[in-house]
Formats: structure tokens, sequence, C-alpha cells
């Protein structure tokens, strides 16, 4: 099992460094050896606990995880084929000249297939765009990988639950909310390493257009302004929709300004 998991993530490492080539192809890439570190710890993490999730999650429900990895695969399968559709491009046919329009549509099956077997466990380096000549995305886009890593800690943390709720006898002798606090922290660890990566070691991050930190504060100020917005506009509703009752106790002006006349003109009567 440890051959296994460091040959995937080797592989993943090398893919990654070949992804950051072809994408900045145009310039003299140099990796530094603190950058295979963190790809190594990044990919090592993700991939070790997305596999120990699923299979925590298979021994105590074994048909639900077929809904699982289907609601997965399709969903990353047909992702590049929405956006192609949606952006309105014509069918690729510049891809090889060798290649027939059914050829290019078996290869480009094959390549979103790969795609999506790859997404179901990490993030792929290489990300899928029908309509380049070149296949992938050169822009990169902070908040896709956002939302990505978003759901799939929620999705790891729905799965952990249904084992905790459904675990047999056979999980007796082991601590599972020890167990579940290791594995949110290796995959919070694998997205800080990646973080580290964006941030400090990529060898194109002077082209970036902007950084994780600045993405992610600039995230959390639309998210602050929105709630404060949201606020506002409850707190607006509130003086708005108030009682009629509440009105009505509510003194007037003119009773209040009645009322002075009232007692001088009695402290009048009395003295005649």
């Amino acid at each position: 099992m440890v051959l296994s998991l460091l040959s995937i993530v080797y592989g993943a490492l090398r893919c990654n460094i070949l992804a950051i080539k072809i994408k900045y192809d145009e310039y003299d890439v140099k990796v530094k050896p603190l950058a295979y570190v963190c790809i190594f710890l990044w990919r090592s993490f993700e991939i070790a606990t997305r596999v120990i999730v699923l299979v925590l999650f298979t021994s105590v429900l074994k048909t639900w995880v077929v809904i699982d990895i289907l609601i997965n695969f399709l969903t990353f399968l047909f992702y590049p084929w929405i956006l192609f559709w949606c952006s309105g491009s014509p069918f690729p046919e510049n891809i090889e000249k060798a290649l027939s329009r059914v050829g290019t549509t078996i290869v480009l099956c094959f390549l979103t297939l790969l795609y999506a077997g790859i997404n179901m466990f990490c993030w792929s380096a290489v990300q899928l765009k029908i309509n380049n000549p070149d296949l992938i995305s050169k822009s990169q886009n902070w908040y896709q990988l956002l939302v990505y890593y978003m759901l799939r800690f929620i999705e790891n943390a729905f799965l952990l639950l249904m084992w905790y709720l459904y675990k047999t006898d056979i999980y007796m002798y082991v601590c599972a909310p020890l167990l579940i606090l290791q594995l949110f922290i290796g995959y919070c660890t694998a997205i800080l390493f990646m973080i580290v990566f964006y941030q400090f070691f990529h060898p194109c991050k002077k082209l970036f257009s902007s950084s994780v930190s600045e993405s992610f504060q600039e995230w959390l100020k639309c998210a602050c302004c929105d709630c404060r917005r949201r606020k506002s506009s409850e707190s607006a509703e509130k003086t708005d929709l108030r009682s009629p009752a509440d009105r009505e106790e509510t003194p007037s002006s003119s009773k209040i300004s009645s009322m002075p006349s009232q007692i001088l003109n009695a402290d009048e009567l009395f003295s005649a």
C-alpha cells in the first residue's frame, strides 16, 4: 500500500510539473527543490485521506458508495463538455490533422474520462478546455480551486459521518473520533502545502494576475460585504414593518403640542 501510494503521488508530481511546463511553454521554467517537496506532501495527504475516507465508507455502506462515485465521475465527465457547449465554439478539428471528426471525438472522450477519474481523488493538474487548441486552460482560476476543495471537504465530512453512524463491531478497537480528527487534519495539511506551493514556490508565480492570498482576501471582502448588505436590508425591513399597535401607542406631535395649552387653560380657569 505504501509503495502504491508513493508511485501514485510521484505520478501526480510529474503531472503537476508537466502541466506547468505546458502552460508556460514560452518561458524558461525552473522548479526549485522545495517546490517538489511541497507538491509531494500536498498530493500525499490529499490522495491518502481521500482513499481512506472512501474505504471507510465502503466498509459499512457498500451499495451507497456506487452513487457517490457515479455523481463524482459524471460531474467531472460532463463539466468540460458543458463549458464547451455554453461557449458556443465550433467543434475542434485542429487537434491532430490525421484524425477525422470521429477520431477527434473519441480522443476527447478518452481525455474527459481520464480527467474525471483523476478528479475523483485529487485536483487535476490540468483543467480541460475543449475549445482551446491545446485542450487545456492556461488561466489560473483560484475560485474554481476554492470551490473544488470546499465541496470535497464537505463530501468527506458527510462520508465520515455516515461511517461513524453505521460502523460495525469490527471497528470496536478503533477510536473513531480520533481517526476522523486525523483525517480532517491530514486533508487540511494537504490544502496548506498547496497554498504554500502556489504562494511561494510556484516557478511562474510572477505571471499570476493575483496570488492565492489576494484572491482569498477578495473573496472574504465580498462575503463580508454581502453579510453587511443583508443585515442592513433586514434592519430596514424591520423598521418599515412595525405593527400598527406600536404606531398607535407612540404619541403624535399634535397630541403632545395640545397638552400644554389644555393645562394652561385649566390654571387660568382655577385662578379666575
